[in-house]
């Protein structure tokens, strides 16, 4: 035991089908017995972050120190395979109100009603990331997992069985323990972001859910909202693009005569891009108030939802009323979803025709938004069609404070609040994340005001305990983001040289940027950190998470490789834009010799190869890459493709030694800082007796000392040094000395 009613456990990721994406962590009898739980009680899981689960029996055979965890729980936990997870008894309330992100699909298609019934009898925190699979092995009061999976069928079709949404928000009744797991009932009401909400909190009917696909979309034709719309002047980030949009305007709807003497057509068509949330569809709407043109709003995603025929009808209802209300703009959101470049369905044609009857007609301008402008149907891109193009860039550091100055301009902030420290702690948080961010610090402001506490304001500590519930829209989806668990650099003991070497390359450029313009160098792109296995890589990499200046994106071989040709770098490519949308980022290619070997030799039909080559060119390809550092971590460096290694690429290279007497003294008293240790313990005698022991191995030391603990007796309150050393017969040194003498020859060979 580590502390009461917590045990620290090696996580384990599960193979069970039945447990996929459910949120179940399986754990020893003896473990549950110890925590005091039952089968299906909630447990708070904590790795880098905490997460909460549904704790089962493990079937026999299992491991007393192991907790069996599926995939979403370790994402959630922050957790890697083998690595320590604590675990630990939580309470349940039922959630009063949960905000959900997902894709665009399921936000369009997916009525709030069936996704309450989806999650119905699962656990969770703010900031989790769910499947939409039912929990139904132990179902709870009001779940319905067939009306559920006949919803999500007719809503999603057949790839609702992967599709994953994250909690931005949960609301728990007033006087919960703040350390309560918070369920999904039937009294939840369950919305999606900035969308519709189940609107009730009654107990619905668990009468099947109806599968009409028009009932669950949202009329997709509508003016514009009568919402304020924003000022351009507070159009943060953004003044250029607003310039050059206004212009095109005052072209269009005022002198059209001055276009047609000059031999131009009076027509126009633009193509907005950039990045979910960065305000797209706010500029547009911005601008075309001030040009006094009426706003018809077509939302893509939610046409691209419906039967084609009825479709094609809003469409072309929509270009009707544009048409009727010259000067007016005809502004088409999320237009990759409803004009898609990949396959596009017999629809795409007739939208197309109808959108430039929209375009050819003066006094009319037709405007489409999109995030991921490369899978927009080239057809758009044609000179009657759209034939300009503006991209609003994500805001940097001080853009956001300006943003949050902005959105906090009626909200009773303290005196000493620090938006600045704000902007900088939100690395790739567009307007859309800054809004939600606002929302989850007024509610944790809320929740600390009293009563009797006078007038509430909005603190530096609100906005900064916001941050870690509010996932940026950037990061929703794709590779797995790594959170440190409030590790930092600062609390990594030893390792000064290699400290040093990553705040230079990684830290550097994103605090110095002015430094290094003055002396007309780029920055570095990449690093590789090569050293024994369990000697501290990943553990590095989560400290440079923990600094809060940059997004940490985790990539994993499986990820990437596919024996299909062009899907391996697909998945490169895609890799890169997400990173560049949530810059500053850092890609980590964890045991990158896979995925990255050296050329010629693979017996993988090329694959290797060919994601090599697509490296290589994101890395220092005609688009340099801005605010984006890639990181690789090996133990077998002399493995990787040379050419990935050269000055512009991963040009730094840092060995993370085996630590030594001292940092293996350090390493355990880290590791044993919520264990109670008997008086007869001497960590430092420990430590110097125990050569070849990596990092991970003094962790597995101590953990496997608990263990031995608990089965003398499972009332046992301290650690002792027969422990310790009953536990060191147990875990052996994990270094190889020919691989030591193999990375320090390497190491002493590249300097």
């Amino acid at each position: 035991m580590t502390a009461p009613g917590r045990v620290d456990l090696l996580a384990r990721l599960g193979t069970s089908a039945g447990d996929a994406r459910r949120g179940v962590v399986r754990l020893h009898p003896e473990v549950i017995t110890a925590l005091g739980l039952q089968a299906w009680d909630a447990v708070r899981v904590t790795g880098a972050r905490t997460t909460a689960a549904l704790a089962a029996p493990a079937p026999e055979p299992a491991a007393p120190g192991a907790a069996v965890l599926d995939e979403t729980t370790m994402v959630n936990a922050g957790a890697v395979d083998g690595a320590t997870v604590g675990v630990a008894a939580a309470p349940v309330a039922v959630a009063r109100h949960v905000e959900l992100a997902g894709s665009r699909l399921a936000t369009a298609a997916l009525p709030p009603a069936t996704l309450r019934l989806a999650l119905t009898g699962k656990v969770l925190l703010p900031g989790d990331t769910l499947s939409l699979l039912p929990q139904d092995l132990a179902p709870a009061p009001g779940a319905d997992a067939p009306g559920a999976r006949r919803g999500l069928a007719a809503a999603l079709g057949g790839t609702w069985t992967t599709e994953l949404v994250t909690v931005t928000a949960a609301e728990a009744p007033a006087g919960i323990d703040p350390a309560a797991a918070l369920a999904v009932g039937p009294t939840t009401v369950v919305r999606w972001r900035n969308g519709a909400s189940t609107g009730t909190a009654a107990a619905p009917s668990t009468a099947p859910v109806s599968t009409t696909a028009p009932a669950a979309v949202p009329a997709p034709v509508a003016e514009a909202p009568a919402e304020p719309v924003v000022a351009v002047g507070d159009l943060i980030g953004h003044a250029d693009a607003a310039r050059r949009l206004g212009e095109w305007f005052d072209l269009v709807f005022r002198r059209p005569e001055l276009l047609e003497r000059l031999g131009a057509a009076p027509h126009l068509g633009v193509l907005v891009s950039g990045p979910e949330g960065v305000g797209k569809t706010t500029l547009v709407r911005a601008v075309a108030a001030e040009a006094e043109a009426r706003v018809v709003h077509l939302d893509g995603p939610a046409v691209a939802a419906i039967e084609a025929g009825t479709a094609a009808a809003r469409v072309r209802e929509a270009v009707d009323d544009a048409l009727s209300s010259a000067p007016g703009v005809l502004l088409v959101t999320d237009g990759e979803m409803l004009l898609p470049a990949a396959d596009p369905p017999p629809l795409s044609t007739l939208v197309l025709e109808s959108l430039r009857r929209a375009s050819s007609t003066a006094g009319v301008a037709l405007v489409i938004t999109s995030s991921r402008a490369e899978a927009l149907d080239p057809r758009v891109r044609g000179a009657d069609l759209v034939d300009r193009e503006l991209t609003l860039p994500a805001p940097g550091d001080r853009d956001r404070a300006e943003l949050l100055r902005v959105l906090l301009r009626e909200v009773p902030l303290a005196r000493d609040v620090d938006l600045a420290a704000v902007g900088t702690r939100t690395p790739g948080f567009v307007a859309g994340d800054l809004v939600a961010l606002r929302r989850e610090a007024a509610v944790r402001a809320a929740l600390r005001v009293g009563p009797d506490d006078g007038e509430p304001t909005l603190t530096t500590d609100d906005l900064l305990g916001g941050v870690s519930s509010v996932r940026p829209a950037s990061l929703s989806s794709g590779s797995q983001t790594l959170s440190s668990g409030g590790l930092t650099l600062d609390r990594v003991g030893d390792m000064v040289e290699t400290k040093q070497a990553l705040t230079e390359t990684i830290l550097w450029p994103l605090r110095y940027p002015d430094s290094f313009a003055r002396l007309g160098v780029s920055p570095p792109r990449g690093v590789l950190l090569y050293g024994p296995p369990g000697c501290g890589k990943t553990f590095l990499v989560r400290a440079l998470a923990g600094t809060g200046s940059l997004n940490v994106f985790v990539v994993k071989g499986a990820e990437v490789l596919d024996k299909y040709v062009g899907e391996s770098e697909r998945a490169v490519r895609s890799l890169f834009a997400r990173a560049a949308a949530a810059s500053p980022a850092l890609v980590f290619l964890d045991e990158i010799d896979a995925l990255a070997p050296r050329r010629g030799g693979s017996t993988d039909a090329g694959v290797a190869d060919r994601v090599v080559a697509a490296l290589l060119t994101e890395l220092d390809g005609a688009e340099p890459l801005r605010d984006v550092v890639v990181l690789g971590a090996t133990n077998r460096p002399e493995l990787i493709d040379p050419a990935l290694l050269r000055p512009g690429r991963l040009e730094r290279r840092v060995y993370v030694p085996p630590p030594d007497a001292a940092a293996r003294a350090d390493i355990l008293r880290a590791s044993s800082r919520d264990t109670p240790l008997a008086d007869d313990v001497d960590l430092d005698a420990l430590a110097a007796d125990l050569d070849r022991y990596s990092a991970a191995d003094c962790a597995a030391l101590i953990r496997e000392a608990a263990l031995t603990a608990m089965r003398t007796s499972l009332d046992s309150t301290e650690v002792s040094a027969a422990d310790l050393a009953a536990a060191r017969d147990a875990v052996r040194p994990s270094l190889d000395p020919r691989q030591l003498a193999e990375l320090e020859a390497y190491a002493d060979q590249t300097g």
